[in-house]
């Protein structure tokens, strides 16, 4: 048995969806118009939808900047969700143990997994099409496809405790 106790950290900025960039600019252009005009002409329903309005921006702006970090230490990885800089929620623990295969997302030795059924979980940064492929597929348990986006020191770290199990292609 390997003992290993290092730790690696790497942080991947997600691409903003442009659904949310959207959402965000419309609920701020709300809420300017709603305190203008409870502002203008005292009404309590202006003020409440200016209120309404303003939680909505505030939920949308959390949510158009967001960060992955993923943390190795102890042969357990952990991902937290970084939400406007500020914000942190821890979204998974996973053992690397019970780690089936990982490797870079199109690479030939994950082909035996591809036509199985798996909860996907995309943790990487979204972008389309970027040349190389940056994400790497943890397949994990037999439940789930966890897509990664993590620097060579962190791949070599969970590569030194499961060797047979990491792929670099």
């Amino acid at each position: 048995m390997v003992s290993d106790n290092s730790y690696v950290e790497c942080l991947v900025s997600s691409k903003a969806s442009p659904l949310m960039v959207v959402l965000k600019g419309i609920t701020l252009a709300l809420t300017i118009v709603f305190v203008i005009l409870g502002l203008l002409s005292g009404s309590i329903v202006s003020i409440i939808l200016a209120i309404a309005a303003g939680a909505a921006y505030y939920f949308a702006s959390l949510n158009a900047s967001i960060e992955f970090e993923y943390q190795y230490c102890d042969r357990e990885i952990t991902v937290d969700k970084v939400l406007n800089k500020s914000r942190r929620k821890n979204i998974g623990k996973y053992d690397v143990g019970r780690i089936e295969a990982m490797g870079p997302s199109k690479s030939y030795h994950l082909d035996e997994y591809k036509n199985k059924t798996y909860k996907v979980l995309d943790f990487s940064a979204r972008e389309k099409n970027p040349q190389p492929d940056p994400t790497y597929t943890i397949y994990y348990d037999g439940k789930e496809k966890i897509i990664l986006e993590p620097t060579k020191e962190f791949v070599e770290a969970i590569r030194n405790v499961a060797p047979r199990k990491v792929f670099f292609d």
